[in-house]
């Protein structure tokens, strides 16, 4: 990841995180804290292996469920019909989904937001594209939102 950022620096805002040095720490750091707390996680039940498009939660579990830096940022690799599979299951256990970021790994627009957007406000739900206050990547600051129209 570090190799990759080095390689594409020009797409990065540093300003929170102010040099490759320092994200690597924070990455090793929160690495460390993760692999720290796995077992014990595991054994109290806050750690579940699972997969989209198919979670092993019943419906409507969750009131939000956040899904960061993996649809959309991988659209070249996850086809559009994994993308509404994706987002159905999480609609369909959550009330409210959020999706950020909107990019690809490259730092690209996904082709998939306008597709998925209208699929999803189809299948009855509401839909925006808000601005958050957060930007790593280099227009990295759009999330998707996804509300199932029975929450409202």
């Amino acid at each position: 990841m570090i190799r990759q950022a080095r390689q594409n620096e020009e797409k990065f805002v540093w300003d929170r995180i102010t040099s490759l040095d320092e994200l690597g720490r924070l990455r090793l750091e929160a690495m460390s804290d993760f692999l720290g707390d796995y077992k014990r996680g595991k054994q109290e039940g806050r750690y579940i292996p699972a997969e989209l498009p198919d979670l092993p939660f019943a419906p409507s579990s969750f009131d939000i469920a956040l899904c960061s830096h993996f649809l959309f940022f991988y659209s070249d690799s996850l086809s559009l019909a994994f993308h509404q599979q994706a987002v159905d299951e999480l609609c369909r256990v959550a009330q409210e989904v959020r999706i950020f970021p909107i990019l690809t790994y490259n730092a690209e627009p996904s082709p998939l937001v306008a597709p998925i957007a209208e699929y999803a406000r189809k299948a009855g739900r509401i839909v925006s594209v808000e601005k958050v206050p957060y930007e790593f990547q280099r227009g990295g600051n759009l999330m998707m939102k996804v509300l199932n129209g029975t929450s409202l």
